[in-house]
């Protein structure tokens, strides 16, 4: 079953790349409309597919990296449709200011979760969360996965034990791996790739 993974102009590109680079299967990029987004990196991304095409049933996982528009507000769609894939059982991960737009939608009243920092989330309009913040590299709370932008590795681990992509050791010797720079981890990261 597909992953999706959303894309908008100013889309942070280094948060997302640990995990779909070792996601078996299809990831397909989903998009405000068919226009193509550039990155915060300059890189140009026709997406697959629209947001208004999108059902929680026909996914694994949807994946909000950061992007200007979150604290604007202009990305709220993409929060809206991640109440609904929560709602139906489906994993939501989001990383960086994709985080704050799903305080925004009040998402995180009721959730473990953690961000860049919690003065972050106060910016967030009628953000109630603020009991359920932890202060840890990435967070998983049921469906939902939270990390902040300096994490990528740690959110990609997250990723990576919800869907069951690997066993156990096999995720801690990614983690150590990308890390940590742990070259004893590289053995048994290398032999699940196979």
């Amino acid at each position: 079953m597909t992953v999706h993974l959303a894309v908008y102009d100013t889309l942070a590109d280094w948060e997302y790349g640990h995990a779909v680079a070792h996601l078996p299967g299809d990831v397909r990029t989903v998009a405000l409309d068919s226009a193509p987004v550039v990155t915060r990196g300059g890189l140009r991304v026709q997406p697959d597919m629209t947001l208004d095409t999108l059902r929680a049933a026909d996914s694994r996982l949807l994946i909000l990296p950061g992007a200007d528009g979150w604290s604007g507000g202009e990305l709220a769609d993409f929060a809206y449709t991640a109440r609904e894939f929560l709602h139906e059982g489906v994993p939501v991960a989001a990383i960086c200011s994709a985080v704050l737009g799903l305080a925004d939608e009040g998402l995180l009243d009721e959730r473990a979760h953690t961000s860049a920092a919690p003065e972050f989330l106060q910016a967030a309009n009628g953000y109630r969360g603020a009991a359920h913040y932890r202060d840890a590299d990435a967070v998983t709370d049921g469906d939902l996965i939270t990390a902040g932008p300096t994490e990528p590795v740690a959110f990609a681990r997250e990723i990576l034990t919800r869907l069951g992509t690997f066993d156990a050791p096999v995720v801690d010797a990614f983690f150590r791996l990308y890390r940590h720079s742990d070259p004893e981890a590289y053995a048994t990261f290398a032999a699940a790739q196979t």
